[in-house]
């Protein structure tokens, strides 16, 4: 039952000590750290990195819900960006962006204090492909909620008895897991992306990635007639834009968005951000939708 793991969870934090969390403003990261806080007080830290990868509006929340709850926040800056194995944008893009949250969190723990460092992996997260738990892995970074057995399903429901207003918060990723891999992180497209996606959730829409494609093929073509390969401002003068925006809203809201004229006023609006095609995914939002075309990919396993 979830109160017999809540209480499991609070004697694991009470054993730390002390902890700081890695912090985010999801569902996961935030019951952890508002647990956390109830059990160490002042003896506790939530950290949130901040770099382009993170939405304006998620950071802006984040604080906002740390600071309603007490729970004691920092804002470190991070540099994955200056990392080009992660801009490079592999199958495990995430092992780079936690080795650099956990690079910056752990002299912060040790100059403070802080005996544990742990983050929002859950029970749920078991099977899945998460190259970050390599990274913590290597860092000895804990994992409280999962070591106590608690679900994605129980922790929103113990965060509802605990007034979060994260309990019903979507599914929540980086943006830059709305590339495709192999195609290169900027944080232009990221900007491009996080515009798009306010665009939609200020619709209404609850359930939203805007997965940014670049198309090719247009390039490749004047590529072919030219003598000299096509710069950057050729092809802004060729296509405008090589983007394409491929929009997953839950399947339940499929319905409308191809009503009330939405369609027609989203695809105007990501128009204007800069993408060139905007379409809907007919399957709807699914998590990890741009891990499909890799599905016969064998991914290296994580570390026992």
């Amino acid at each position: 039952m979830p109160a017999g793991k809540l209480e499991q969870l609070r004697e694991l934090i009470g054993s730390f000590g002390s902890c700081l969390v890695a912090y985010s403003g999801g569902v996961d990261s935030v019951f952890l750290a508002r647990v956390t806080r109830d059990v160490l007080g002042d003896k506790s830290l939530a950290v949130i990195a901040d770099s382009p990868s993170l939405p304006r509006r998620e950071l802006a929340d984040a604080l906002d819900i740390a600071e309603r709850f007490q729970i004691p926040v920092r804002v470190v800056q991070t540099a994955e960006f200056e990392n080009p194995d992660y801009r490079a944008n592999p199958a495990n893009r995430c092992y780079f962006c936690k080795h650099e949250l956990f690079t910056e969190l752990e002299p912060l723990a040790k100059a403070e204090g802080f005996a544990v460092i742990a983050y929002g992996e859950n029970a749920s997260d078991l099977g899945d492909y998460r190259p970050g738990a390599w990274a913590a892995k290597e860092f000895h970074v804990r994992a409280p909620l999962k070591e106590v057995g608690l679900t994605k399903a129980e922790i929103r429901e113990l965060s509802a008895q605990l007034g979060l207003p994260t309990a019903d918060k979507p599914q929540m990723a980086c943006l830059s897991s709305r590339i495709p891999h192999g195609e290169p992180v900027t944080p232009e497209k990221l900007a491009m992306i996080e515009q798009a996606e306010n665009v939609l959730r200020d619709l209404g829409f609850y359930d939203v990635r805007v997965r940014h494609h670049e198309l090719t093929a247009g390039v490749e073509a004047l590529n072919r007639s030219t003598v000299e390969p096509a710069d950057d401002s050729t092809i802004q003068r060729f296509n405008g834009s090589t983007a394409l925006a491929r929009i997953e809203v839950g399947p339940s809201e499929m319905a409308r968005f191809l009503s009330e004229e939405l369609a027609s006023q989203v695809a105007a609006a990501l128009k204007r951000i800069g993408y060139a095609h905007v379409t809907l995914d007919l399957q709807g939002y699914r998590r990890g939708s741009l891990n499909e075309a890799h599905s016969s990919v064998a991914f290296p396993s994580l570390p026992k």
